[in-house]
């Protein structure tokens, strides 16, 4: 599969745009309800679900980690998920600061280049990076950003779709 990788560099850049808003949102609607900041990365979609830190964290994470296999760099370091709302949002910053510093030429003529990861006990696949970044890595980090709007949904956030586009089309 032959695909311009450095076209994930801008989406996933996006995406942490939205991940940011969408907790400002969350943080906004937690004040205004008498909470703390902090409290949204508590909230959960169901009791057997990973809270909204979890899901920020991984945002976080996968953009930084899964655009640096593709392109064949160190993998960033993880940050934890015990992080505070302003923390979270530093990390997020730290995130688009990373993704700039990519280039075009870093991803080409990789397209075809394994990338292996361990993702658990049991489940380390060897993708190519553009099988990696199309199929793997975009459908994860949407889950992740997708569960972050249901947890606030969920929570009476007041956000619909055009919260998904907070920097525009």
């Amino acid at each position: 599969m032959s695909v311009n990788l450095f076209t994930f560099v801008g989406l996933y850049s996006r995406l942490l745009d939205i991940q940011s808003h969408l907790l400002k949102k969350g943080a906004e609607h937690a004040v205004a309800a008498g909470q703390s900041e902090d409290a949204i990365l508590d909230w959960r979609l169901i009791d057997d679900m990973q809270p909204l830190r979890f899901q920020t964290m991984v945002v976080c994470n996968f953009t930084r980690q899964w655009t640096a296999r593709a392109a064949g760099l160190p993998v960033p370091g993880a940050i934890a998920d015990s992080l505070s709302l302003a923390e979270f949002n530093a990390a997020i910053a730290d995130a688009k600061t990373f993704l700039a510093a990519l280039t075009p030429e870093q991803f080409a003529g990789r397209d075809d280049a394994p990338v292996t990861c361990l993702l658990q006990e049991g489940m380390e696949p060897t993708l190519p990076a553009g099988q990696w970044l199309t199929g793997f890595a975009t459908t994860n980090l949407y889950f992740h950003m997708s569960t972050t709007y249901g947890i606030l949904r969920s929570k009476g956030v007041q956000i619909g779709k055009v919260d998904l586009f907070p920097t525009g089309l």
